[in-house]
C-alpha cells in the first residue's frame, strides 16, 4: 500500500486506499475494516494525505514530517477521546504546532491516522531515491525548455514602442463576445 493513494473523505470516518478513479468519483477501500465503495465526487471531497498541511508557529509543515516525529518519539499515543492528553502529547512530540490554529479535532484525526497507518504497515517517509530521479527528470527537462526558450526569443521581432503604438490602441475599441440568440 502506497501512501501517495491514501485518502481521507469528507463525511466518511477513516482512511481509504484509492483503487481507480473516474470522472464522477473514486472506489475507495477502508483501511479499517477493508470495504470497498464508490465515492461520488458529486457528495464527497478526496483529500490526499501527502496534499495535507499543519498550521505551526513557522511556516506550514506537511502531515509526514507530523507522522515521522510521532513515530520517533517515545511518547505513547493518547487516547483519542481526551482533548487534554491529545494536546500535551502533541506539545512533547510537535511543539511547534500552532495550538490556536490546530483544533483538538485536527490533533485527534492525526492519532486516528496515525494508528490506522501503523496497523496496515503504510510506509510515509519520503523515499530519497525517487526524489533524487525526480529531480535529475526535472533537470533534463528544464535544460531542454531552456534551449525551446532561446529558440523562441530568436524568432520573435521586438514589439514596436513609442507613441504609435498608443494611438492604435486608442483607435480600436475592444468589443465584447456577441451573444448567442434563440432563433
Amino acid at each position: 500500500m502506497e501512501y501517495t493513494r491514501i485518502v481521507a473523505v469528507t463525511g466518511m470516518p477513516g482512511l481509504y486506499e484509492v483503487l481507480n478513479s473516474k470522472t464522477d468519483g473514486a472506489i475507495v477501500r477502508s483501511l479499517d475494516d477493508k470495504s470497498t465503495k464508490f465515492v461520488s465526487s458529486r457528495v464527497h471531497n478526496l483529500s490526499h494525505l501527502e496534499s495535507i498541511e499543519v498550521y505551526t508557529i513557522r511556516e506550514n509543515v506537511s502531515l509526514t514530517d507530523v507522522f515521522t516525529a510521532m513515530k520517533n518519539s517515545n511518547e505513547n499515543l493518547p487516547d483519542a477521546k481526551d482533548n487534554k492528553a491529545v494536546k500535551s502529547y502533541f506539545e512533547k512530540v510537535y511543539p511547534d504546532l500552532d495550538f490556536e490554529r490546530v483544533y483538538s479535532s485536527d490533533m485527534k484525526k492525526m492519532v486516528k491516522w496515525f494508528e490506522a497507518l501503523q496497523s496496515n504497515k503504510v510506509d510515509f517517509t519520503a523515499k530519497p531515491e525517487e526524489e533524487n530521479e525526480t529531480e535529475e527528470v526535472s533537470a533534463e527537462e528544464n535544460s531542454a525548455g531552456q534551449t525551446a526558450e532561446a529558440k523562441n526569443t530568436k524568432a520573435k521581432k521586438p514589439a514596436p514602442t513609442g507613441e504609435a503604438e498608443t494611438a492604435s490602441e486608442e483607435e480600436k475599441p475592444k468589443r465584447g463576445r456577441k451573444k448567442k440568440t434563440e432563433e
